[in-house]
């Protein structure tokens, strides 16, 4: 049965397939580059080193200095957001906890969620399941054996019903505000998509180093002490009286593409990095990091095609990388549609 896709990989439109095609080609599938690695893979090989000059170093230390967030801007690509995997990666601070801001985005979504719904309905459950047990036993056992074992179901369920913990989770910006034992890294993407009001209630937040959970507070003295979930997995924070309260405050990192202006109040409690658009030798060293200096050899029309087009329309770094990349890969950059397809402007829908 002939099907859409049986279509000989030697021959497409009558042109012969590309030594580098995995698609309909003969390769077999590469190694992804080293900017698209994810955490597991990361583990295994050695992080890139972050290129920054030495006064923008110099502005990450005075906000590790002074413990204040870091609020990175720049247009897209320049870098923002691997700042704050290369902070983490320096200093030994484990993964990074990140929450992607948009414009539905409210303070409670960083801080924790509670799930109602799931404990309302285990309980249920369970008290389904006791009912059955109890009604299948009363008739082979006494009066007092009956007894006995509704005390004990009673006790149990009370125990349990009471664990909170299981279904209230703590948000990036809780779960850091809560480490007990070192500093997080708290990536903040994109802050610049929030809601007007979002950045003076993130700033109450920072400024106070701590929050209440409502849920909490509101339980008996005898169960004050509560262990919850965190972002990230199954391990567990202590809370106290309903309250998340900081012991390392954590090394927030903030992002903005320059899209909105900032309340001063908000401004004045940051400290600011500004990005520049990345120049020849920026590009040059960015393309040696990541590809070697063997890719660089053959990367100048590309670092000239991107500088030509990044005068007059947004691109991203990771774009050039891409297009160097391929090129090593096998593929004819020479093609201007397939130039155009991964060095595309980022600053409309549908290029024309």
């Amino acid at each position: 049965m002939n099907t859409g896709s049986d279509i000989s990989s030697s021959r497409i439109g009558g042109e012969s397939a590309e030594d580098w095609w995995v698609f309909r080609g003969a390769s077999d599938l590469p190694e992804p580059p080293p900017w698209r690695l994810f955490p597991a893979s990361r583990r295994r090989r050695r992080e890139q080193r972050y290129l920054m000059s030495a006064n923008e170093v110099g502005v990450v230390n005075a906000a590790l200095h002074l413990r204040r967030p870091l609020l990175v801007t720049g247009r897209p690509g320049t870098g923002k957001s691997s700042l704050a995997r290369a902070i983490a990666e320096d200093l030994g601070l484990g993964e990074v906890l990140r929450w992607s801001v948009n414009s539905r985005s409210t303070l409670a979504d960083a801080l924790y969620r509670y799930d109602a719904v799931g404990r309302l309905r285990e309980a249920s459950l369970r008290r389904e399941r006791e009912s059955a047990r109890t009604s299948a036993g009363a008739s082979a056992r006494g009066s007092a054996n009956r007894l006995n074992r509704l005390r004990r179901l009673a006790a149990g369920h009370s125990v349990r019903e009471s664990d909170i913990g299981d279904y209230l989770r703590l948000g990036p910006l809780g779960t850091a505000l809560a480490a007990a034992e070192g500093p997080r890294v708290l990536l903040i993407d994109e802050l610049d998509k929030a809601d007007i009001d979002l950045p003076n209630d993130l700033l109450v937040v920072l400024e106070e180093g701590e929050f209440e959970i409502p849920e909490l507070a509101r339980l008996p003295e005898h169960q004050q002490s509560t262990d919850v979930l965190v972002t990230g997995g199954r391990d567990r924070a202590r809370v106290e009286r309903g309250m998340v309260s900081c012991a390392h405050f954590p090394i927030v990192v903030m992002t903005s593409n320059g899209e909105r202006d900032f309340p001063p109040a908000f401004l004045r409690r940051c400290v600011r990095l500004d990005l520049p658009d990345p120049d020849e030798g920026r590009l040059r060293d960015i393309v040696r990091q990541n590809l070697g200096e063997e890719a660089l050899a053959d990367a100048d029309d590309l670092i000239e095609t991107f500088l030509g087009r990044a005068a007059v329309q947004t691109l991203a770094t990771d774009q050039l990388l891409a297009a160097v990349h391929l090129r090593l890969s096998g593929a004819d950059l020479g093609q201007d549609e397939l130039l155009n397809a991964v060095m595309h402007r980022l600053d409309e829908a549908f290029p024309s």
